[in-house]
């Protein structure tokens, strides 16, 4: 298994989240600002990222458990000598309106949530990222595959999983720079 993957996915991860955090100390007018397509604030696309992410860890516990569980049965070693990360398929994600995707309305937004709730959660969610990423280090998350229906992605790996997560975030990052373009022309 080449660390390399693994170090590239905690270093996206690691700046991805970095960038999420800078928002929660905006000024509360442009963190509640509501653009003019009826689009979420960003406090409400904040909280989007931290309830996809609640879901998608759910998924990515369970699989690294059965990575792990199958990790001790099988001798993978050979198997992951050559594993690469399907990198360009996955940064399709990160990409604001790349596709379209109706979203389960268990990760819809309600602006109920207080923002320090919201950013205590994604702290959460960064560090079970990162002790997951930990337990995995010889190539273990590449032995389970779970399904994605995003953008047809189909069977993808616990660390495909991962990567996911950081590549969602970076889509709705470039979301919340457009409501900010837009608070900051005034339109």
């Amino acid at each position: 298994m080449k660390t390399e993957v693994i170090n590239i996915i905690e270093a996206e991860l690691m700046q991805t989240f970095e960038e999420l955090f800078k928002w929660f100390y905006i000024d509360k007018e442009l963190l509640n600002y509501a653009p003019n397509n009826k689009g979420w604030s960003i406090r409400k696309i904040l909280e989007h990222i931290s309830l996809t992410n609640q879901y998608l860890l759910m998924l990515i516990s369970k699989g690294t458990r059965k990575a792990l569980e199958r990790s001790k049965k099988e001798d993978y070693a050979e198997r992951v000598v050559d594993y690469d990360l399907d990198w360009q398929r996955m940064k399709i994600i990160g990409e604001h309106n790349s596709f379209v995707w109706n979203r389960p309305g268990h990760m819809e937004p309600r602006g109920k949530m207080r923002l320090a709730a919201i950013q205590q959660e994604l702290e959460s969610q960064l560090q079970q990222c990162r002790i997951l990423l930990r337990k995995m280090p010889h190539g273990e998350g590449a032995l389970y595959k779970i399904m994605m229906s995003v953008n047809n992605l189909g069977k993808i790996d616990v660390y495909h999983h991962i990567y996911f997560l950081v590549q969602h975030a970076k889509r709705h990052l470039t979301q919340i720079e457009q409501v900010e373009t837009e608070f900051n022309l005034g339109v």
